[in-house]
């Protein structure tokens, strides 16, 4: 019995953290914006698909994840929505700064029938929360692979991003890599804090930090 209310207690304090899917769509709080760092995702995954992005002459650095709808706790995905499929015109306009008109289509699938609006409004909303920020250029500079600190990539944002706090950005790293750089903002694009289950600040000293190809 003891153990079946602890269970019980457990289950109502974390349930929120859990993603939702089939939400209502609109129904969020703010939006996170993922930035991915190319080079990374290129030697993790890209490079074995034979992907475009990763060819040298594509020249990607920071390009766009994806812009999620988010809860103070959890985060919904998959919604219900009336609103039609983006067409392949509007996906392969995403190309330019998502690398693929397939991560494009997925994105909106997945997290942008929940923002609650067209697909087109969508698509225009995530460029210009792209456009916003100014990514460090000298990532652009580096011509060999370097180890750091996650915490220089977050220097880097904040400096090149006056207004910002640390709060309202974190660094994530996957196989010992720098992989994102993810940024809190209201429904109107402007920074806000992140919620615990968005911070994942990446603690590694000695991240691989792989130049653009």
């Amino acid at each position: 019995m003891r153990f079946a209310l602890f269970a019980l207690v457990f289950a109502l304090n974390f349930a929120g953290f859990a993603r939702a899917d089939g939400e209502r769509a609109g129904a969020f709080d703010y939006y996170v914006l993922s930035l991915s760092w190319s080079p990374t995702w290129c030697a993790l995954e890209g490079d074995a698909r034979n992907s475009p992005q990763c060819d040298p002459r594509a020249d990607y650095g920071w390009v766009l994840h994806g812009l999620w709808p988010q809860y103070h706790r959890g985060w919904p995905s998959y919604c219900r929505t009336t609103e039609p499929m983006p067409t392949r015109f509007m996906t392969e306009g995403m190309e330019d700064i998502m690398g693929s008109s397939g991560l494009a289509w997925y994105q909106w699938k997945k997290h942008g029938v929940c923002s609650g609006l067209s697909a087109a409004q969508y698509f225009a909303l995530a460029r210009r929360a792209y456009e916003q920020v100014n990514r460090p250029a000298i990532f652009r500079k580096l011509n060999r692979a370097v180890t750091l600190p996650a915490t220089v990539i977050e220097d880097a944002f904040l400096k090149e991003n006056p207004g910002w706090e640390r709060d309202m950005l974190t660094i994530t790293c996957q196989a010992g890599r720098i992989q994102e750089a993810r940024l809190c903002l209201s429904k109107d694009l402007r920074p806000v804090p992140c919620g615990r289950d968005v911070v994942q600040d990446c603690r590694l000293k000695d991240a691989l930090f792989e130049p653009i190809r």
